[in-house]
């Protein structure tokens, strides 16, 4: 990780030579990785999610105009929207998702201003640790500051979220920009999707976080995600539920044979995953390594044979994971279909382990992967 003072210095020097003046403030959100809960959040389940220190900053300064202009130092790009036009090619560029968030702001009335800015992001781009969301929720933080109003957190992120379903074309659920906008330093969090409640969750001291990433990137907008939630929302449709959240398993059980085999393959996963948030929630808590390995590896498992999201680079990572030293337990993280994973490690070990899976899952998929630990972080704000 690049030091702050360093970041901030090279990000206020690329504003100064594309703009020809200095930052008048800097705005941050997270991005997040799911410790257990794939695809239950859209299924109005829970979810087990963590706010990382991974972050994308926004280094911004009012232009008086209706202009919004921007530098990806990420991507070494430029890119202009005007307040006053509509978010047409949505889903096509990077700047979709700030148009988008533009857009959705507008739309309850909020005052916008122009304004010159340069992004920078820490959170690996399509690596399922909510890149976009970061970045939805870092802008929306810009509006809010250079209008003079403020947004509510949970506004804020159901605001994102509006974004990035409506005007990027994705249909995700609330996870990513509610753990953006939400996240709280030092703690995980457990998201009921159904009624946006959430509470914060203890990781017994020793137990460390660690991301592998597969560096096999993720297109959600035209993958299989979409397909996955149709096929969820069909079984809770023939459950006669409202969403899978609303179903039980043994309720699931005694229906399952009247489903096509597909989605009772979906259903019982998302059912079964729902379960593993709080006891996964539990187990980190008390430090119960034991389960914590018995619940991931059937979170993979589930993952891999029921949702069918485990590309074959999260298979070869999952392999390498295990065989580290110092590994409790490990799972996919996001979305699947590539992109990275998670593992608890002792303490002590995450440094081995490290070592161990760079060199294991490298010797294997001849691709060399980024491995580090993260800790909770703190919501979208000012810097």
């Amino acid at each position: 990780m690049i030091p702050i003072h360093q970041r901030q210095d090279t990000i206020a020097q690329v504003f100064q030579k594309r703009f020809g003046r200095l930052p008048q403030f800097w705005c941050r959100a997270p991005g997040r990785v799911d410790l257990m809960g794939s695809h239950t959040d859209y299924n109005l389940g829970a979810v087990l999610t963590l706010p990382i220190g991974r972050d994308t900053w926004i280094a911004a300064r009012a232009n008086h105009t209706r202009t919004v202009n921007l530098h990806s130092l990420n991507l070494n790009a430029d890119a202009s929207f005007s307040l006053d036009s509509s978010n047409k090619n949505a889903g096509q560029s990077w700047i979709d998702y700030v148009h988008g968030v533009a857009e959705a702001l507008h739309e309850e009335g909020m005052l916008l201003e122009g304004f010159d800015g340069v992004i920078h992001s820490t959170v690996p781009l399509c690596s399922g640790l909510s890149s976009s969301a970061a970045l939805e929720c870092a802008a929306a933080t810009v509006f809010e500051t250079l209008g003079g109003w403020n947004l509510a957190p949970l506004q804020k992120a159901l605001l994102c979220q509006r974004a990035e379903n409506r005007y990027v074309g994705v249909n995700c659920g609330i996870l990513d920009q509610f753990t953006s906008c939400m996240g709280r330093e030092g703690c995980a969090l457990i998201l009921d999707c159904r009624d946006l409640s959430s509470k914060a969750v203890a990781i017994a001291d020793g137990i460390g976080i660690v991301i592998c990433d597969t560096k096999s990137k993720r297109e959600l907008a035209g993958s299989e995600y979409g397909e996955r939630r149709t096929q969820c929302e069909d079984g809770a449709r023939m459950l006669g539920a409202s969403a899978l959240r609303e179903v039980t398993l043994p309720q699931f059980e005694a229906r399952a044979h009247e489903l096509p085999a597909i989605v009772a393959k979906r259903c019982r996963f998302i059912l079964e995953e729902h379960a593993r948030v709080y006891a996964l929630a539990d187990a980190l808590t008390t430090g119960d390594r034991a389960a914590i390995r018995e619940l991931t590896a059937a979170s993979f498992e589930g993952a891999a044979n029921l949702y069918e999201i485990a590309a074959p680079a999260m298979h070869a990572m999952m392999t390498a994971m295990l065989a580290a030293r110092g590994v409790i337990g490990a799972r996919q993280a996001g979305a699947g279909f590539g992109g990275c994973m998670v593992a608890f490690v002792e303490e002590p070990m995450v440094d081995a382990f490290s070592a161990d899976v760079r060199t294991r899952y490298a010797s294997a998929t001849g691709i060399e992967p980024e491995i580090y630990q993260v800790t909770a972080a703190a919501g979208a704000g000012m810097i």
